[in-house]
């Protein structure tokens, strides 16, 4: 089996985040995640939410270390991962009664986050939530100095990646078919943004 990789930030930012989800996902069946990275914060909610069906998605490169947690776990209702490109592969079978992603949008670039929210709406039913974590401008503004070295570091590593603003994830909600719903601060200048279906 292959080594775990270790993301020491699921750790930190866990707890805050399984607050929110717990509520927007309260009464839902069967979640999807969207880029699974490491695996942890699945194995995490999973273990937290034993009512809910938690669905693991990434490229296919990160599956190995997602599968060496998922099988460590061990748990019934968390399920091994799908491959989710989401500029090139459709969404697993659903209809989901949620979607979520963490720190997804700002690595990934604008045509990619446009993807993600097309596939994330194509994949919940009526009434569904997606719920995005990361870091997030508001009205064309940086939230606090350490989103502003974080984006000049993002775009020092790949031009095309940087802090998105949440007016833009708005309209990317509303032409797929969601709402704005709500949205919660975090920890370390974060937040979850919720859209509804």
């Amino acid at each position: 089996m292959a080594a775990k990789p270790d993301a020491p930030a699921t750790r930190a930012n866990r707890d805050s985040i399984l607050g929110a989800i717990r509520q927007e996902f309260r009464g839902c069946g069967k979640v999807l995640e969207i880029g699974s990275g490491t695996g942890q914060h699945a194995v995490y909610f999973a273990a937290a939410m034993s009512e809910v069906t938690w669905q693991t998605s990434d490229r296919v490169e990160n599956h190995a270390g997602i599968t060496a947690w998922l099988g460590e776990a061990a748990l019934d209702n968390l399920l091994m991962p799908v491959a989710l490109d989401v500029c090139h592969d459709v969404a697993p079978d659903g209809p989901f009664d949620g979607v979520f992603s963490a720190n997804t949008a700002h690595i990934m670039n604008v045509e990619a986050v446009d993807c993600m929210f097309r596939v994330a709406a194509g994949a919940l039913r009526r009434g569904g939530r997606f719920c995005l974590y990361g870091p997030f401008n508001l009205d064309g503004s940086f939230t606090s100095d350490s989103n502003r070295r974080f984006d000049v570091s993002l775009k020092a590593q790949d031009p095309a990646m940087g802090i998105r603003d949440l007016g833009l994830l708005d309209e990317l909600a509303i032409r797929y078919g969601m709402r704005p719903l709500r949205r919660y601060g975090m920890p370390a200048n974060n937040m979850i943004s919720v859209w509804e279906r």
